[in-house]
């Protein structure tokens, strides 16, 4: 049996989603000093940049940004060789010892979360990481949850997630959950 479920988010969705996020990140760290936000290259950066102004609006400060490139993390490495173009890992100054919410457009197996989290721990020694993802859409193979999550959509594996984020107008962003 073949599953034909399609369905889309427009940008309003996603901007109540990122708000929801954004809300719940200030009411476990409004006291947080050495708070900093990694975006997952290349999806997790735009939803990390969007997060990141909303955080200066409700916290009054600017939360320093980061990178997180999983290249020399992947379990897929062999099949996948790493793409010419990469964005190299470039966290805050402030990343030793510091809480990192590690963000990322779309959750799935784990995999991606988990090279993350080596990519991190390559880096330093961090206090805390929690994980904030735009759409969860389960079939999780490694035991990984989202702290933060904006929508959870249960998918089969034969259909995809695309998450689109525009970055001079989050009227157009958009994600769509089709088959391939």
């Amino acid at each position: 049996m073949t599953e034909t479920t399609e369905k889309q988010f427009l940008g309003s969705d996603i901007e109540t989603a990122l708000n929801s996020m954004a809300e719940a990140i200030v009411a476990n760290h409004a006291e947080t000093l050495d708070l900093f936000l990694a975006g997952i290259a290349e999806g997790g950066v735009p939803i990390a940049n969007r997060l990141a102004m909303k955080l200066k609006v409700l916290l009054g400060r600017e939360i320093p940004q980061g990178v997180v490139d999983v290249s020399f993390h992947r379990d897929d490495i062999g099949s996948n060789p790493i793409p010419k173009i990469t964005c190299p890992t470039e966290l805050p100054n402030n990343a030793e010892g510091g809480i990192c919410i590690l963000i990322d457009d779309v959750l799935h197996t784990g995999r991606t979360t988990r090279a993350a989290l080596n990519e991190l721990f390559d880096q330093g020694r961090l206090d805390r990481i929690e994980l904030a993802v735009l759409v969860d859409r389960g079939n999780r193979k490694l035991p990984i949850q989202p702290d933060y999550v904006g929508f959870v959509e249960a998918t089969s594996n034969n259909l995809t997630v695309t998450v689109e984020m525009d970055s001079n107008d989050p009227a157009n962003d958009s994600i769509l959950i089709g088959n391939e």
